[in-house]
């Protein structure tokens, strides 16, 4: 049993590797790749310089916090923070990217911005917060058909149980919505940067 454990191990990790280098990577065949979580759209004035002028280098542009490449042949942008191996910054394991789908009309350049993280992390999350959810109400429904709630310390002693459920329920919920905060407010500062450039070129 030691030998499938370990090796069911190794290859779960092979697998959030790997999803994790698709997610992070600019190749063009992997700038839809991710968990879509938001969208949002936005209308800018139609750059005077094209495309192929903007997105010099690789067909990407570095910019102050991140960099963004253009995805030809998919008619889409992909952007996405600077990950740094040994940075001093606090990183979560929900990193965003954002894919870009763009369109011209007339003189406006209409972006439809979907936020995106890894296939894992959103995976791992869902488990997780099954896991919480499923584990509190297996319990309490058990305990019911044992008959735990004859007596006032068994009624007392699921409360109990149940509040440490929905305790640790709420710290993840916090933790979740503390990581996408703070990986939300990175990506639109390199979606601003980018704007920004557009803007320059008006």
């Amino acid at each position: 049993m030691l030998l499938p454990g370990i090796f069911a191990i190794v290859m779960g990790l092979v697998l959030i590797i790997g999803d994790w280098f698709q997610f992070t990577t600019l190749k063009p065949w992997a700038c839809r790749y991710g968990c879509p979580l938001a969208r949002r759209k936005d209308s800018l004035p139609k750059p005077k310089d094209s495309f192929p002028r903007l997105f010099k280098t690789h067909n990407t542009i570095p910019l102050p916090h991140g960099v963004a490449r253009w995805v030809v042949d998919q008619q889409a942008i992909v952007i996405r923070p600077y990950y740094k191996m040994f940075s001093l910054r606090f990183r979560t394991a929900w990193p965003l990217k954002g894919t870009l789908d763009y369109c011209f009309l007339e003189d406006q350049l209409e972006l439809h911005v979907s936020k995106r993280i890894p296939w894992s992390s959103a995976i791992l999350t869902s488990i997780w917060l099954l896991f919480v959810i499923g584990g509190t109400l297996g319990f309490v429904t058990m305990y019911a058909m044992d008959g735990g709630f004859g007596t006032m310390g068994g009624i007392f002693w699921a409360v109990g149980m149940i509040a440490l459920g929905l305790l640790v329920l709420a710290g993840g919920v916090i933790l979740l919505a503390f990581a996408y905060r703070l990986e939300d407010s990175r990506l639109m500062q390199v979606y601003e940067e980018l704007r920004e450039v557009f803007g320059e070129s008006t």
